[in-house]
C-alpha cells in the first residue's frame, strides 16, 4: 500500500513536468480567443451568438474526437498521440491567424478540438498509471496546474498582444509557440500497463450508474464554466468598464492566484478525505461549487470593480477545487486497462452537451443582455453540484468498484497502485 510520505521519483517529476507544460499550452491556445472577442466583433461585425460559436464548435469537435483517442490511447503509443496532438491543434491555430471569413475562422477554430482530444485522456492515463491510489488527485491536480497557468498567461497575452497587434497575428504566434513541448513529449517513456487483451468495452462501463451520474453532473458543470470563462472577459468590459488590457490582465492575474492555490487545495483536500470515504473525492468536487456560486453571483451583479474582482478571486479558487478530483474519481471507479476511454468518454458527452452553454449564453446576451445569460450559466453550476451528490448514492449503493467490472481490474495484490 502506498503512502503519500513516499517522495516523488525523477520519472514522475519529470512526467508531471512536461505533461503539464502541454496543458500549459493547451490552454493557452484555448484562452487566446477570450480577450480577442470585442476585436473579432469590431471587424468582422459578429453578434454575440457566432462569437459563442468559436467556443462551442471547439468542444463539439472535441467531444466527437474523445472517444475513438481515448480508444487509441488505451491501445497504442500515448505519447506518440500526445505529440501528434499537440502539432495538430498548434497549426490548427496558426491557421485561425490567415482566416479571411468567419466561416473559416471557425473552421480553424473548432479543429483545435482534434489535438485537445489526442492529449488529455492519454496524458490523464498516463499519470494515474505512475502514481499510487491514495495520491491521485494530488498528481492530477499538478496535471492541472498548467491549464490554470495557461489560461491566465492566454488571456493575458491576448489581451496585451491583440490591442496593438491585432487578431491575426496573436493567434499565429500562439499556434508557433504550442509547438515546442511535442519535443519533450517524444523523449518520455510510457508507464507499464495491462495486455491489450484486458481493454475493456465502453458498453461495460455505462453499466456503472455512478460513472453515468458523474458523466450528467459533469455536463452542468462545463456548460457553466466554460460559458464564465468565455465571456468573462469580453463581459468586464462592457458591463464593468474595464478596457480590454485591463481586464485581460486583471481577470488573468486573478486566474493565476486563485486557480494556482484552489487546485492545489482540491488535490490535498479530495485525497484526504478519500481516506475516510470511499466517495470523499466526490464530496469535495460537490462542495466547491456549491462554496463557488454565490460569490460569482456577486461578481456578476456588483458595480464596483473592487467587489467583481475579489468576488471573481474567491469563486474561482473554489471551483478550480474540480480539476484534479474529478479525473481521480473516473479513475477510481474504473480499472487501469479503461483509465484513458474512461475520459475519453467523459469528455464526449461533457464537452459536447456543456458546448451548448457559451453560444446559449451568446444568444441570450443578443436577446436580452449578458448578464443574464452568465446568472442561468451559475444556475446550471450549483444544479451540476447538486447532482454530485447522486454520485454518491450510487458509491455507496454499489462501492467504489462497481462488480460488474470486476473481470477486468487487477488482481488484489496490485490493486493498491492501481
Amino acid at each position: 500500500m502506498a503512502s503519500n510520505s513516499i517522495p516523488l521519483t525523477a520519472y514522475q517529476i519529470r512526467l508531471l513536468a512536461v505533461l503539464a507544460l502541454i496543458n500549459f499550452v493547451n490552454f493557452a491556445d484555448r484562452s487566446v480567443v477570450f480577450p480577442l472577442l470585442p476585436l473579432l466583433r469590431q471587424q468582422m461585425n459578429l453578434t454575440d451568438g457566432q462569437l459563442g460559436s468559436l467556443q462551442s464548435g471547439l468542444l463539439v469537435v472535441l467531444a466527437l474526437a474523445s472517444i475513438p483517442c481515448g480508444l487509441f490511447a488505451d491501445r497504442f503509443s500515448r505519447i506518440q498521440i500526445i505529440a501528434g496532438g499537440v502539432i495538430f491543434w498548434s497549426l490548427a491555430t496558426v491557421a485561425c491567424g490567415f482566416a479571411s471569413s468567419f466561416a473559416l475562422l471557425l473552421v480553424a477554430r473548432s479543429l483545435i478540438g482534434v489535438g485537445e482530444a489526442a492529449y488529455a485522456p492519454a496524458a490523464q492515463s498516463m499519470i494515474s498509471d505512475s502514481f499510487p491510489y491514495q495520491r491521485r488527485a494530488m498528481a492530477q491536480s499538478i496535471f492541472a496546474i498548467g491549464m490554470l497557468l495557461g489560461g491566465a498567461a492566454g488571456q493575458a497575452f491576448g489581451g496585451v498582444m491583440g490591442e496593438v497587434h491585432g487578431w491575426k497575428f496573436t493567434f499565429i504566434i500562439v499556434g508557433l509557440a504550442c509547438m515546442i513541448p511535442a519535443l519533450f513529449v517524444l523523449k518520455l517513456p510510457e508507464p507499464p500497463r495491462r495486455p491489450r487483451s484486458e481493454v475493456m468495452p465502453i458498453s461495460h462501463l455505462l453499466r456503472v450508474p455512478a460513472f453515468i451520474a458523474m458523466i450528467v453532473a459533469g455536463t452542468c458543470i462545463t456548460f457553466s464554466s466554460v460559458s464564465i470563462l468565455t465571456w468573462g472577459i469580453d463581459f468586464a468590459v462592457n458591463y464593468k468598464e474595464f478596457s480590454l488590457r485591463e481586464a485581460s490582465v486583471s481577470l488573468a492575474a486573478i486566474a493565476l492566484l486563485s486557480l494556482l492555490l484552489g487546485v492545489l487545495s482540491g488535490g490535498f483536500l479530495a485525497d484526504r478525505l478519500h481516506r475516510k470515504y470511499p466517495y470523499g473525492r466526490i464530496i469535495v468536487i460537490a462542495a466547491a461549487f456549491l462554496f463557488a456560486a454565490p460569490f460569482v453571483l456577486l461578481a456578476i451583479q456588483t458595480d464596483e470593480k473592487w467587489i467583481f474582482l475579489t468576488a471573481l478571486f474567491i469563486g474561482g479558487y473554489f471551483m478550480s477545487w474540480y480539476h484534479g478530483p474529478v479525473t481521480a474519481v473516473l479513475h477510481d471507479l474504473t480499472p487501469q486497462r479503461a483509465h484513458a476511454t474512461s475520459i475519453g468518454v467523459y469528455m464526449f458527452v461533457t464537452q459536447l452537451l456543456g458546448a451548448i452553454g457559451p453560444q446559449l449564453v451568446g444568444k441570450i446576451s443578443d436577446a436580452s443582455d449578458l448578464q443574464l445569460g452568465l446568472q442561468v450559466a451559475v444556475a446550471v453550476m450549483v444544479g451540476g453540484s447538486l447532482l454530485m451528490f447522486v454520485v454518491i448514492y450510487f458509491v455507496r449503493r454499489d462501492g467504489l468498484h462497481h462488480p460488474c467490472l470486476a473481470a477486468f481490474r487487477l488482481e488484489a495484490h496490485d490493486e493498491a497502485t492501481d
